[in-house]
């Protein structure tokens, strides 16, 4: 996905769809804390970059886990900083920067690099994690989430028959990461040592509330792989994506939520 798409159209989406995203992302974000917080055990008072933060969720857990830690968040898009900031205002250890991860150089020496599913759209991802690995003093840790494979991701998985194919799996998106061989050579190359993969199985909550159908059918056509797809379909074949939508989560309407099952691996490595 083109940077300029994140600081512009799709950033701005995600920033008015926080509170849904961050619904989806909650077992992950537990299971990235954690892992983090493990990696800084001992330090006093903790510096932490999260990279690609968003509207601040993990930021935050990190601040509630480590109290004395001092975390800086860095996104592309203005918007999701924007609602970062406008949530910060208690919570005096954090403080957002609206910029480009792969190139931002506000601070130096991090203990600790830490990323929500923020990493998979680098267009260059090797020279990325060498600028990431030059803002890291020796021995910092990074950890990071992102997706395993779409076939994992039954969210993604339902509606292959009507998705256009990846042209190449490898390539800027949420997908781009689930090879764990690829990762693990961009992270070496780029000076990462001991990485290690941990795999996540998770429940994906796509919908809640009132008419958690409605809900879910709503926020795929506002983020994500089938959203771009009915924006870009026209006629039959834009109503078969619409229908096979519906249909994908009235299949997983489970009481008052609609669930998917989901895969994701939490990366560990060392500077």
């Amino acid at each position: 996905m083109d940077s300029l798409e994140w600081s512009g159209r799709v950033g701005d989406l995600w920033a008015e769809e926080w509170r849904r995203t961050d619904r989806s992302f909650v077992p992950v974000d537990a299971v990235l804390v954690e892992t983090a917080a493990a990696r800084v055990t001992g330090l006093p008072s903790p510096r932490i970059l999260d990279v690609g933060c968003g509207a601040g969720t993990t930021s935050f857990s990190l601040a509630a886990r480590l109290r004395n830690a001092r975390i800086t968040g860095v996104d592309l898009s203005s918007g999701l900083i924007d609602v970062a900031r406008s949530r910060a205002n208690a919570v005096a250890s954090c403080r957002f920067e609206q910029g480009d991860a792969t190139r931002w150089a506000g601070a130096r020496d991090f203990d600790l690099l830490v990323s929500r599913h923020g990493v998979m759209f680098f267009d260059d991802p090797v020279s990325a994690f060498t600028h990431l690995r030059s803002l890291a003093r020796p021995g910092a840790g990074l950890v990071f989430s992102c997706f395993q494979s779409p076939a994992a991701n039954r969210w993604v998985s339902g509606l292959a028959h009507l998705l256009p194919p990846l042209a190449d799996p490898h390539a800027p998106g949420p997908f781009a990461f689930a090879d764990e061989t690829h990762v693990s050579t961009i992270l070496k190359r780029a000076g990462w040592s001991g990485a290690e993969a941990q795999p996540l199985p998770f429940e994906y909550v796509a919908g809640s509330g009132e008419d958690p159908v409605a809900d879910a059918i709503d926020y795929f056509r506002r983020i994500g792989p089938a959203a771009r797809a009915i924006r870009d379909a026209e006629g039959a074949q834009r109503e078969r994506l619409i229908a096979g939508l519906e249909a994908l989560v009235r299949e997983h309407l489970n009481g008052d939520r609609v669930v998917f099952p989901a895969a994701a691996w939490i990366w560990s490595a060392t500077a």
